[in-house]
């Protein structure tokens, strides 16, 4: 059987929703509804994002997880009167990035029954937790290398519709194979720890987010900033770790990093361009930093 195209799909909307309470096609990356079946307030154009009522992305997008894996993903999620077993299947064959999300009332099933979980705060509280801990790094609770992949194509676009300048910033730690070789692994995570720290501590945290790469890499996306404001945060992040004042360490190691930042401009650049070319600045600042030394 040849998978259903777009077309095919759209007219099988209400046929979906005969087993599942609300049937929507979204695009993952621009966050918009294509199409929609469903009893509550939704329409083709909504921000998909809107329907949970908080009217921000998602951490834990199981839709652009299913269009970059092609694969389908669950999760549990809820609205002010809803909690839903959520479906996400990317469509193939499409001209856009698709996913067919179905939604099922939880309270309709098994799994959760019909007590009165909607204003249960404990509950609202475990889903957030259960969403939030696949897109965290359990050694620094800064986002992880999935969430990088899956947020920011979506904060590429923003920016792109917005008309306003992203910078996505590549840091890397410097010295850190010698810390494992003379303190220790766990003296590592513990450095790794701290930097993430501050890190937490100097980005907006309503505009901007901070991820644990890999090994003693760092991500930043910094919105709305420019080159030169990204420089000047920066800057102050690595004062601020050079002072960090460290038991785990003699008093005469200090931690520092080199960085390297691209930020968008006129020429379209996808989030992976992004990352490589701030990477490759981070590599040129390194090497700029041995010769001094």
């Amino acid at each position: 059987m040849k998978p259903m195209t777009i077309a095919e799909i759209r007219k099988n909307l209400d046929f979906f929703h005969e087993m599942y309470d609300v049937v929507r096609l979204v695009d993952p990356v621009e966050k918009k509804v294509l199409d929609y079946r469903g009893d509550m307030p939704c329409q083709a154009n909504d921000m998909c994002y809107d329907y949970w009522e908080n009217y921000q992305i998602c951490n834990n997008c199981i839709s652009i997880r299913a269009h970059l894996n092609n694969q389908s993903f669950i999760k549990i999620e809820k609205n002010k009167n809803h909690v839903f077993w959520v479906n996400a299947i990317p469509v193939k064959n499409a001209e856009r990035p698709v996913v067919l999300e179905l939604l099922k009332d939880a309270a309709d099933t098994m799994m959760i029954g019909l007590q009165d979980y909607i204003n249960g705060e404990a509950f609202e509280n475990f889903i957030e937790r259960i969403n939030d801990a696949v897109v965290r790094d359990f050694i620094t609770t800064l986002y992880n290398r999935r969430f990088v992949d899956e947020r920011l194509p979506a904060d590429v676009v923003n920016s792109m519709l917005e008309g306003t300048p992203l910078s996505v910033c590549f840091i890397d730690l410097d010295s850190f194979k010698q810390i494992n070789d003379l303190y220790g692994h766990r003296a590592g995570d513990l450095a790794i720890k701290a930097v993430g720290a501050v890190l937490a501590h100097e980005i907006r945290s309503k505009t901007d987010w901070a991820a644990r790469y890999g090994g003693d890499e760092f991500l930043l996306s910094l919105r709305n900033t420019n080159e030169c404001e990204a420089q000047a945060f920066l800057q102050r992040v690595l004062n601020a770790v050079e002072k960090l004042s460290l038991d785990f360490l003699p008093s005469s190691a200090r931690l520092s990093f080199s960085y390297g930042i691209k930020t968008t401009s006129d020429i379209p650049l996808t989030a992976d361009d992004l990352i490589q070319q701030a990477d490759d600045k981070m590599y040129m600042a390194k090497r700029a930093k041995k010769k001094v030394q």
